[in-house]
């Protein structure tokens, strides 16, 4: 009866929402290919790591997809692997920048302003497409931050970019991938906290 009270958590169940994931995935598919393309070009551990996150956000958002209306417990789940993947991406970029360290060359700088701009755009468009539905279970709630770090990502290469073309130095750009990664882990901690609290209330007796 205490439960009848309770504000209801929102869970994806929307034609719109459903669509809007939809538009978002094809967004992150799309720009992890360039990405990724320009970051070898220009050898940029900030563009490499930004597209590593594009990949990871097409894979993880379609996962959200295929959960939504399933159990409490399979929703939390899938949050459990999204936080844990997302915390994998996290060590991925950590150990290739500390590689890319002991190369010292720096990144083309104009290409990381470029297409850090055009990634800035096409993450701030999904996080327009998203900011209807930025509150909700674990599995909304997961896409929403994935796409706001996304954006806020972007920012930090396009001013890793400037400081590269100013200092000539590669130091801006692994910088830049390194807080990337903190975020990432930041967000990862957040996801699975909230997921496993959820489990939690599915294993509370009737």
């Amino acid at each position: 009866m205490g439960n009848c009270c309770e504000p209801k958590v929102f869970t994806g169940l929307s034609k719109g929402y459903k669509r809007a994931l939809i538009a978002v995935i094809l967004i992150n598919a799309v720009m992890f290919f360039v990405e990724m393309a320009a970051g070898f070009s220009s050898q940029s551990q900030a563009l490499k790591a930004d597209a590593l996150d594009f990949a990871g956000d097409s894979v993880t958002y379609a996962i959200s997809l295929a959960v939504i209306g399933a159990a409490v417990r399979t929703r939390a789940l899938a949050s459990l692997f999204k936080g844990a993947s997302l915390g994998l991406m996290a060590l991925v970029i950590l150990v290739t920048t500390a590689l890319r360290f002991f190369e010292g060359s720096a990144p083309e700088a104009h290409t990381m302003g470029l297409i850090g701009a055009l990634a800035f755009l096409a993450n701030m468009a999904s996080v327009l497409i998203l900011l209807k539905w930025r509150d909700g279970d674990s599995n909304v709630r997961s896409v929403w931050l994935c796409s706001r770090n996304d954006a806020i990502g972007n920012v930090g290469v396009i001013l890793a970019g400037f400081a590269v073309a100013f200092t000539g130095s590669a130091w801006p750009d692994l910088i830049v991938a390194g807080i990337m990664a903190a975020i990432f882990l930041k967000s990862a901690a957040s996801i699975t906290a909230q997921a496993r609290a959820e489990l939690k209330q599915t294993e509370r007796p009737a």
